[in-house]
């Protein structure tokens, strides 16, 4: 979101994120995933509140390779579960997350999202080093890939085209991400949307006093 002040420069806020997200216990999202202990990093799979089939099966897909070097939670939407890879070993599969997420994010090491403007701002506060895979051109308005985009050339996001995902790019997606992460969590650390309600509240003050 950009905030404008009469005749002034714009400021880029963010969008207002549940501040419940910032206080995540790691220990509390092992319980509820199931998982005895974390012995490798965590990726997290996040498609959407109704999921993305080609996400799915893309994660799916690579499941052989990346459980060999992550734990994987896999936010799939509702009605996708896969019931043949229900107890395999490190993968964690939901159609969604209530206010366990809050906890699932501060378990993870390596975030997958869409863009939504919600999504990039909630990943930004918490520094996760993230892919974005925008929704194509074709299925939206546009406005995912220029909010991957945005981020991309922030140095917060390594972004992904939906049409170019096949496993062999995800691998390739999760390994620059993995060797580059401390480099992403400066960039988000150093943004100036860290705060985004407290710097709504301010320009409206601001604002106000200049009426």
């Amino acid at each position: 979101y950009l905030s404008y002040l009469p005749k002034e420069k714009a400021y880029f806020t963010g969008s207002p994120i549940r501040q419940e997200l910032l206080n995540g216990n790691a220990a509390n999202a092992l319980t509820f995933c199931k998982l005895p202990y974390k012995n490798k990093p965590v990726l997290l799979i996040i498609g959407g509140s109704t999921g993305s089939k080609v996400i799915n099966n893309t994660i799916r897909e690579a499941l052989p390779i990346l459980l060999k070097d992550y734990l994987i939670i896999h936010l799939c939407g509702k009605g996708n579960l896969e019931s043949s890879l229900k107890n395999t070993d490190g993968y964690v599969q939901l159609e969604y997350a209530g206010k366990e997420l809050a906890d699932i994010f501060a378990l993870s090491d390596i975030v997958i999202s869409r863009a939504g403007a919600n999504a990039i701002c909630e990943l930004l506060a918490l520094h996760k080093p993230n892919i974005l895979i925008p929704l194509s051109a074709a299925a939206s308005r546009g406005d995912q890939i220029l909010n991957a985009n945005s981020f991309k050339a922030s140095g917060y996001s390594y972004v992904l085209e939906e049409e170019n995902l096949s496993t062999e790019t995800l691998l390739n997606a999760i390994s620059e991400v993995s060797a580059n992460q401390e480099n992403y969590r400066l960039a988000m650390k150093n943004s100036q949307g860290q705060n985004s309600i407290q710097l709504i509240v301010d320009l409206i003050e601001e604002t106000a006093k200049k009426k």
